[in-house]
């Protein structure tokens, strides 16, 4: 007996193959086997399409139906994003759980957005207005945090608004009409995009302003622009996930997105208990309400992870066009790596470097190219950005495998985490010698006009030291301390200070957690001081070292982080006790 439905004849792991599906389109969405297994078309060739499905396959076999929805995988966008945990394909876990209970069933499905709940909505447009693609109709309170901007969806351009009012609504119901061309369209709060396409801009512009974080070793040498990308890699135990819980609790991006990709389960716990009862640093507010968590934990379906990263950074662009700062972290992409690496595989593509597919350096790009300061949709000249910061996990800390590279060539941060200096417990633990920025550039300007002018004098100051130290030590351990000069031993020293004193950081003490730009300057420049005035007693023929080394102002720097940012006067005077030291000492 022959059938012209769609029916499974193959079964690998998440990889199911199914004939009969010539109407069949790439990326089409199909529930796949009696238990309607959500899956996506990846592949189409003779009538058979090879699917990876989002759910565990065990059970599933060959001549189980497979159904086409005719729809791409898309999120669902709308009020209601924030505060939510997702898994890697929009599925709120919350509502899973209540369906399920802990253990997920095969098969569950749950809208992305509450068709229940009611939101009161604001209309900012009237009837008779004229709008297009990305203008705003009306506003929603979404948190105490963030107002959410109803916009005109894509695709519509010159509708005449038909009527369009304030009130309490769902997001399934209608909150007005456009009218273009005599046909009418009824609008709603929500919107469908799919996830791996991005949204659409007016323009891309230049990034101009730092992504402010709190951390001294990142905000002072290494900085991130908003709407730039940038990479953590490190090998296991280095401090990655915790660099990037610490970026998403103190950055000053209005929105987060958190993408907990393959990662181990009890990390992702972690933040899960944590974010909700932590305090925005910025507003005094709870921290999850401008979050929202996407996990796709290890022991969760491979194929699901692969597609976790498109979902999160769909939603991090759709709060971009509302004129929204959103940082999203990825953590890790070796693991979205990984599912893809997998896949291939299974469709017997022909491997690359390491086995990874061809395409891992084309994807890896498409995805970091989503990040950038944007000129948004509409005609209030709004400005967004989209900051990705993606941890990568090379195996051995080796960067030289296909993730790491692929990474390098299309970011221009590079924070690159030492185990060493982990072990050590110095967190965060960015080497400073490994690690750049190429984003000092853009920011230029703004350093000089809101922190000070010589900013970038002293920044330089400061890596120079800290790279001069390397080499000395090279020394000291040949040959010791004692064959070193006075000028060396004082670059040491200074050195010692901008690590221990300016780059450690506790992040269990909320004071100097978070260090904001002024003060950063102010710390450095008084540590710097004392290399500067130290210069000057390097003449003195047999000058006892020891005398700046016991010095009581050793332990004024170590106290600077105490000090409040604007207590300028306050760094001013551990400098003038440093001067009068050095002059003392002359004397």
């Amino acid at each position: 007996m022959t059938t012209t439905e769609p029916i499974i004849i193959k079964v690998a792991g998440p990889l199911v193959v199914a004939d009969n599906m010539q109407t069949a389109k790439m990326y089409e969405v199909v529930r796949v086997g009696t238990e309607g297994l959500v899956g996506e078309v990846i592949r189409l060739e003779d009538g058979k399409a090879s699917i990876q499905v989002y759910e565990e396959t065990g059970g599933v076999g060959p001549g189980e139906p497979v159904k086409l929805t005719g729809k791409t995988l898309s999120v669902e966008l709308g009020p209601g994003l924030l505060e939510t945990i997702y898994d890697g394909i929009q599925r709120p876990l919350k509502v899973l759980e209540e369906k399920s209970g802990h253990y997920l069933a095969r098969g569950i499905d749950a809208d992305g957005l509450d068709q229940n709940k009611k939101w009161d909505f604001k209309a900012t447009a009237k009837a008779g207005d004229t709008v297009s693609e990305g203008d705003i109709l009306g506003t929603v309170q979404e948190t105490t945090l963030i107002e959410h901007k109803v916009m005109v969806p894509v695709g519509i351009t010159n509708a005449k608004i038909k009527d369009i009012k304030s009130g309490n609504y769902t997001v399934t119901q209608n909150i007005g009409t456009l009218e273009t061309d005599g046909k009418e369209t009824p609008v709603q709060m929500r919107q469908f995009w799919p996830i791996r396409v991005s949204r659409k801009v007016s323009a891309k512009r230049i990034p101009d302003t730092p992504l402010r974080t709190g951390c001294r070793s990142i905000d002072m040498f290494f900085p991130l622009v908003k709407g730039g990308a940038a990479c953590i890699p490190g090998p296991f135990g280095s401090g990655k996930t915790v660099t990037q819980q610490t970026l998403a609790k103190y950055c000053d991006a209005e929105v987060i997105v958190y993408i907990g990709c393959g990662e181990r389960g009890n990390e992702m716990t972690e933040v899960l208990n944590e974010f909700p009862h932590l305090k925005d640093p910025n507003t005094g507010e709870p921290l999850m309400k401008r979050t929202i968590m996407i996990a796709n934990t290890s022991n969760m379906p491979v194929a699901a992870r692969e597609a976790s990263v498109y979902t999160g950074i769909t939603i991090g662009e759709y709060y971009r066009d509302m004129g929204y700062n959103v940082a999203l972290m990825a953590d890790s992409t070796s693991r979205w790596a990984e599912a893809m690496r997998e896949i291939s595989g299974r469709l017997e593509e022909m491997p690359g470097e390491e086995g990874y597919p061809a395409y891992l350096g084309s994807k890896t790009a498409e995805f970091y190219e989503r990040a950038g300061a944007v000129e948004c949709l509409g005609s209030d000249d709004r400005q967004g950005s989209l900051t990705v910061i993606g941890a990568v996990s090379p195996p051995g800390g080796d960067l030289s495998e296909p993730v790491s590279q692929n990474t390098l060539r299309v970011t221009k941060t590079y924070w690159g985490l030492d185990k060493k200096l982990s072990y050590q417990r110095h967190f965060p633990a960015i080497n400073w010698l490994k690690s750049y920025s190429l984003y000092a550039p853009n920011i230029d300007k703004w350093m000089k006009e809101n922190v000070a002018e010589d900013y970038w004098t002293i920044q330089a100051e400061g890596l120079n030291l800290l790279q001069e130290e390397a080499k000395l030590e090279e020394i000291v351990r040949l040959v010791g301390p004692d064959a070193l000069s006075t000028r060396e031993k004082l670059v040491l020293l200074t050195a010692k200070s901008i690590r221990e004193d300016y780059l450690y950081q506790d992040s269990f003490d909320p004071f100097d957690a978070y260090t904001l730009n002024d003060k950063q300057y102010e710390m450095l420049k008084t540590i710097l001081t004392l290399f500067r005035e130290g210069e000057k007693l390097m003449d003195i023929e047999d000058f006892d070292f020891s005398q700046i080394q016991g010095s009581d102002v050793i332990n004024e720097l170590a106290d600077l982080k105490l000090k409040e940012a604007g207590d300028v006067a306050g760094y001013e005077a551990v400098r003038a006790n440093i001067r009068s030291l050095v002059e003392g000492l002359a004397g």
